[in-house]
């Protein structure tokens, strides 16, 4: 059985102003190995987790850089992978690759992977932060090991608030 067949629903984890949504997927948790994805560059060529293999890895996974704590996000992130160049720095999101590659553009993220799981729900049932409700990623942020486990997990209650920072960056090398 793979991950989008599992039909986990987890009601009440995460809400957007206050009102409650549904995550798809079994939460992840320190310790887990980190699941396979296949995501989209904004060149459109496909990225997998393969691909970073030897490297730590933050994933900032947020609903849509389209919307201000998104951007607020994604922009912290690219600072921090601008100081780590131990660590890359992936931005996840249901975007379409258009839209991430018009962000980045405006916003000088080039210390960012930006990526767009619109084709597939696989990502998000995956990690645990398909919002059923939204088909948007639940606002959270995974830090996974060279070896390719979770080393640090964090879903946001209320996806319109920004995730702890300094606790993510804590848990880099």
């Amino acid at each position: 059985m793979n991950c989008c067949e599992k039909n986990v629903e987890r009601l009440g984890e995460v809400a957007l102003h206050g009102n409650s949504l549904t995550l798809l997927g079994e939460r992840l948790q320190a310790g887990d190995q980190a699941p396979d994805f296949a995501l989209l560059k904004t060149d459109l060529s496909a990225v997998t987790l393969a691909d970073f293999a030897g490297k730590t890895l933050l994933l900032s996974v947020a609903p849509s850089l389209d919307t201000p704590t998104c951007d607020l996000q994604a922009k912290r992130f690219n600072e921090e992978a601008a100081k780590r160049k131990n660590i890359a720095v992936l931005n996840i999101s249901m975007d379409l690759p258009f839209a991430l590659k018009r962000w980045c553009g405006a916003n000088h993220a080039d210390d960012i992977v930006a990526l767009s799981a619109h084709r597939s729900r696989k990502f998000g049932v995956s990690y645990g932060v398909l919002i059923k409700e939204l088909r948007l990623l639940a606002r959270s942020v995974f830090v996974i090991s060279p070896e390719g486990i979770v080393t640090y997990a964090q879903i946001v209650p209320e996806i319109s608030n920004q995730p702890d920072y300094e606790e993510a960056l804590a848990k880099l090398p």
